[in-house]
């Protein structure tokens, strides 16, 4: 079961602005990497559904997060059907990404009260998920599908949607302004925050140190700071 409510992980999502994304095999290392997303100041977490037995991973992850980190919402992203997202709202997902949107996966999120970002990437697509209770709206591929340009023609006519893009989004000031000044409500970040090399150096506090930093240029942005 969830340990936060729908409307906290979305608040908080918006108010943070961004979403680090991370896989690895080991429960060891995705506890380090929590830990160190927590000491950047990041309380959102996206473990991605990729390698074999990974919901094993996630749930001794977030049975951590519960008693070491229990600020920490953890959710999971690579999320295709409804089964996979069950089994990890079971195993206490408090939020569920796809890299693609499917109404079966909507339905199972919206009966347990779970954010659901699918993976849009058209206008149609993300007007689809909007009816199917979808607050906060995944683009991606981010930059294939036309990077802040295609985010900036979307809410020109729809202003009232809240897009994360993952894909594409850089931890510099240049890459993210452009996306927030186009409106989008948050970022999804994967190796280009949580960096391979950091991550084989087992070197956390590197990892810390990215988060940290990114949050800051995300509030000098938006005007924060």
């Amino acid at each position: 079961m969830a340990r936060f409510m729908r409307l906290k992980v979305l608040n908080t999502m918006i108010e943070t602005g961004m979403v680090p994304v991370f896989y690895d095999p080991s429960v060891e290392v995705a506890r380090e990497v929590a830990a160190a997303c927590m000491a950047g100041g990041c309380r959102l977490l996206e473990f991605t559904n990729r390698g074999d037995h990974a919901w094993e991973v996630f749930t001794e992850l977030e049975r951590y997060c519960a008693k070491e980190l229990p600020e920490m919402i953890l959710g999971v992203g690579s999320v295709v059907d409804p089964v996979t997202a069950g089994l990890y709202i079971n195993c206490g997902a408090n939020f569920v990404v796809g890299p693609v949107l499917n109404p079966d996966v909507a339905k199972a999120c919206n009966r347990r009260k779970i954010p659901y970002s699918p993976g849009c990437g058209s206008a149609s697509e993300i007007s689809q998920a909007e009816e199917l209770g979808c607050e906060i709206v995944k683009v991606f591929p981010g930059k294939e599908v036309g990077g802040p340009a295609f985010v900036k023609s979307v809410k020109a006519p729809c202003p009232w949607v809240s897009i994360m893009p993952t894909g594409g989004v850089e931890s510099t000031e240049a890459s993210l302004k452009a996306w927030f000044d186009a409106g989008v409500a948050c970022v999804g970040m994967g190796s280009n925050l949580i960096r391979k090399e950091l991550i084989k150096a087992r070197d956390y506090r590197g990892i810390a140190d990215n988060v940290r930093n990114t949050l800051e240029l995300i509030r000098k942005i938006r005007g924060g700071a």
